[in-house]
């Protein structure tokens, strides 16, 4: 089932997602209706809380994006990206492995808005998936990029709280407008 992606301004994007424990069917569900979620939206990744639940949970698939390659390597050894996609990580902790550097962010949560945001460029991650079972890797590019962006919204983090200021103060208009037009929707029932 496609859900409704919230919009800047909706108060769960602020919380912070509590850990889950056990993998219920409920969260199996609400794992295969994000990823379509993210499918139909066209996005590389989508965190809980974007779909009204604030848990540590996300999604990420960056198959198919050539402009912006992606690596990725399990116990030492590289492997193909595209085999291991789309990823469910719950409960991820994500340690940085190299200096940051900036790059280009949109987000589904703030439509048609871009900035550049400094993140590290490689990170060790460990989680679990759908099943329950432990997952860690090591990765770079787009991925590491979706993965510490989706972490961010786990934990209550926008990525306009990365941005420069300038960069900031350059879309504040349109933060503006987007942040008021959720609150009228929250105000209406529609949020």
């Amino acid at each position: 089932m496609i859900l409704t992606v919230l919009k800047y301004g909706h108060p769960t994007l602020r919380k912070k997602g509590s850990r889950i424990e056990p993998i219920t069917p409920g969260i199996r569900q609400l794992v295969a209706d994000m990823l379509e979620t993210m499918q139909d939206a066209t996005g590389v990744g989508l965190a809980a809380q974007q779909v009204g639940h604030a848990l540590q949970l996300l999604v990420v698939d960056v198959r198919g994006i050539a402009d912006r390659p992606s690596s990725l390597q399990i116990d030492g050894q590289s492997v193909e990206v595209a085999d291991y996609m789309p990823m469910v990580l719950i409960d991820p902790e994500i340690r940085p492995t190299a200096e940051p550097v900036s790059g280009a962010e949109g987000c589904l949560s703030f439509p048609e808005i871009y900035s550049d945001v400094s993140r590290p460029a490689t990170v060790e991650v460990s989680a679990r998936n759908e099943k329950g079972e432990k997952v860690k890797f090591h990765c770079g590019g787009l991925l590491a990029r979706a993965v510490q962006h989706e972490q961010d919204h786990l934990n209550g983090i926008l990525f306009i709280d990365r941005m420069t200021a300038d960069n900031k103060k350059e879309i504040k208009p349109l933060l503006e407008d987007l942040q008021a037009e959720t609150k009228t929707a929250l105000a209406k029932g529609k949020g």
